[in-house]
């Protein structure tokens, strides 16, 4: 009765918490945290005995690392392995080794020293995930460095936990690290085999009974059960729960087990920073509060700057090498079960533990501040560095040959839309030129012969190589809204007649681009909109030419919109702003069509569509205003102008 006393108690000051927290623009985590030092037994003492809290926080690390398990992809991993195995393993030894000889410095026993430095060398998933996926952020390439350190630090968890022991004396030195990989070994051999064989066969029976709540039992039952007897053979709960989340990502049920147990997760989870505010005495605070403030700075600047040198290693910019490093500048959530192994093993006094846990604490609150700053940091640090320093891998950024084209397109980004964009433009064989930011994409593409450099785009001398005074079209085609700002108004700034076309994520972002005097943007919001109505109106059986009348209707109300937008801020002069609502189009004359073989004096086209022919071209000739005698033949490609309803009804004359 009492632990239910207790439970009631804290999830009720809790949700009070939590939103006061999120509404000054704080992590939930943060409010969980607060909530743990109020009710704890240094401030109010709604809560006397921290045990029965403490036992069900761990079963909420258990399931976080199940649900990691879960969600790990061998495939992803396999694409961002550079990211993942390079730049992880380097941050991760590097702030280790940072931190002990900081701690060595400081008189610190070498033992004690390293185990600061796996402390340290943590980063929370969970909060910086959380605020890329807000921000959607999580494409660009800070996210996906980020994402990849990340990974490798959940896949560290399970060591660190392995050698914590070994720092404080209490194993056998080598062959107790010996007995225990043995051990890892032959359970990951189990889950493997488990994975392919027994788990597919035991969630066939399972589904057969059509029982969800059979089903949450089973996964319940499949990740306890697996922590505990890894527990058993004398590995950790948490290595035994990462296990059994990784057989069961290998299954097709992966994905409905993921958002079956991410409830239990979640509330589990809330109970484990929870219990981690209570164990802070808040009179620490008070005690050195210089002390914990240096400590925070210091931790903040030892993880920005070696997280940025990995970065810059692994070939990035220094401005997203920067903006990683003040992401991942917090200590994260598996740092508060390494320090209680610490204090358990003697690597911990009180004090220090108490210390740490405040400095911790304050890492985490700072963490949306760091991000908030990140870009203007790095945009001041690059701006006052030469080129050369900030460009990224002199391998791949100091040795591009010269470009030589002219009247071509620059694609800045090579995700899902630069690459469609530059694999329709490379079939019609229209000269282009990709700028990426990944250091091992541009490697890979190229040998695969794709015409692509690179650099960041938002740097004059990237944009310069790439011939932009002589280009024809400039499409920023990346994730981070704040860089395509940058690129689009660099554009213009080196070629004021450049066409720049700008893909973003959200409609609020239009505005602030055609003030920088982008042509056209398109909005993926509106753009997924706009697929879906097609889409729900042709599972009704709605006739085709209906469906496009509203998708037209639609497009002219939508980019309508966007057009008087544009014209508020539009740099253009002359017959454009004569254009406003018309649209202009090229079609082809298909053979067994209706225009085919008909003169312009027959007015076919005019009179069934009302668009009107500015020019045809014949094979290389090229004819502006063309005479009413001119026959259309098959294989003529006319330029037409008129409305979108107009363009749509001429789309259909020239189809066979």
């Amino acid at each position: 009765m009492e632990g239910l006393q207790d439970i009631v108690i804290l999830f009720g000051l809790a949700l009070v918490t939590v939103i006061l927290f999120q509404r000054l623009r704080f992590p939930s985590i943060i409010g969980f945290l607060a909530t743990g030092m109020l009710a704890g037994p240094y401030a109010l003492g709604f809560i006397k005995d921290t045990h029965q809290v403490e036992q069900m926080a761990e079963y909420g690390v258990v399931l976080l690392l199940f649900t990691i398990g879960i969600e790990f992809s061998l495939k992803e991993l396999m694409r961002i392995r550079h990211l993942v195995l390079v730049g992880g393993g380097l941050q991760l030894v590097l702030t280790i080794l940072a931190v002990t000889a900081v701690g060595a410095l400081f008189h610190f026993p070498v033992p004690q020293s390293v185990f600061f430095g796996f402390l340290v060398a943590l980063s929370s998933t969970a909060i910086l995930m959380k605020l890329f996926i807000d921000a959607g952020e999580m494409d660009t390439p800070q996210g996906k460095t980020a994402l990849g350190i990340l990974i490798f630090q959940d896949l560290c968890i399970v060591p660190l936990m392995l050698f914590t022991p070994l720092l404080s004396g209490g194993g056998n030195g080598v062959l107790e690290i010996g007995i225990i990989s043995i051990k890892a070994v032959a359970v990951i051999l189990a889950a493997h085999y488990g994975s392919r064989f027994v788990v597919p066969w035991i969630f066939e029976q399972v589904v057969k009974s059509r029982s969800r709540e059979l089903f949450i039992l089973m996964i319940i039952f499949i990740g306890t059960g697996t922590a505990w007897l890894t527990a058993q053979a004398g590995l950790s709960l948490a290595l035994g729960a990462f296990i059994a989340g990784l057989a069961i990502s290998e299954s097709e049920y992966s994905h409905q087990a993921l958002s079956d147990i991410m409830p239990f997760r979640e509330a589990f989870m809330s109970l484990f920073f929870i219990s981690v505010g209570m164990l802070l005495n808040p009179a620490v605070l008070l005690q050195y509060p210089l002390l914990i403030t240096s400590l925070v700075l210091a931790i903040i600047l030892i993880k920005t700057i070696i997280t940025a040198g990995a970065g810059v290693a692994l070939g990035l910019p220094m401005r997203i090498a920067l903006i990683t490093g003040l992401a991942l500048a917090q200590i994260g959530e598996f740092s508060f079960v390494l320090s209680q192994m610490g204090l358990k093993h003697g690597l911990l006094s009180r004090e220090t533990y108490q210390i740490f846990l405040a400095a911790s604490i304050a890492s985490m609150g700072l963490t949306p501040l760091c991000m908030k700053i990140a870009g203007p940091v790095a945009n001041f640090v690059t701006g006052i560095l030469p080129h050369s320093w900030t460009r990224g891998r002199y391998a791949f950024a100091g040795k591009e040959k010269k470009v030589n084209l002219s009247d071509h397109v620059i694609i800045a980004g090579y995700g899902v839309n630069g690459r469609n964009l530059a694999k329709v433009l490379k079939h019609l064989k229209i000269p282009h030129i990709v700028i990426e930011t990944n250091p091992f994409t541009v490697s890979a593409e190229k040998k695969k012969g794709e015409h692509i450099v690179f650099g960041d785009a938002s740097k004059p001398e990237v944009l310069q190589h790439a011939q932009i005074e002589k280009a024809r079209i400039m499409v920023v085609a990346i994730s981070d809204a704040a860089s395509s700002r940058r690129i689009a108004s660099l554009a213009r700034q080196l070629n004021s007649s450049i066409h720049v076309i700008v893909r973003t994520r959200y409609i609020l972002e239009v505005e602030p681009l055609f003030k920088l005097g982008v042509n056209e943007v398109v909005p993926e919001e509106f753009e997924t909109s706009v697929e879906i109505l097609s889409r729900v109106l042709k599972r009704f059986m709605v006739p085709q030419d209906v469906i496009e009348s509203c998708v037209v209707d639609v497009r002219r109300d939508g980019y309508e919109m966007f057009r008087s937008v544009s014209k508020r801020h539009s740099h253009a002069v002359g017959i454009a702003g004569f254009l406003v609502g018309a649209e202009i189009g090229t079609f082809v004359v298909r053979k067994g069509s209706p225009l085919m073989g008909t003169s312009l004096r027959d007015g076919v086209l005019r009179s069934r569509s009302g668009a009107t022919i500015l020019a045809i071209k014949r094979g290389a000739e090229i004819v502006p205003n063309p005479d009413p005698v001119w026959e259309l033949k098959a294989g003529d490609i006319v330029l037409l102008l008129g409305s979108p309803e107009q363009l749509a009804a001429a789309g259909r004359l020239f189809e066979g």
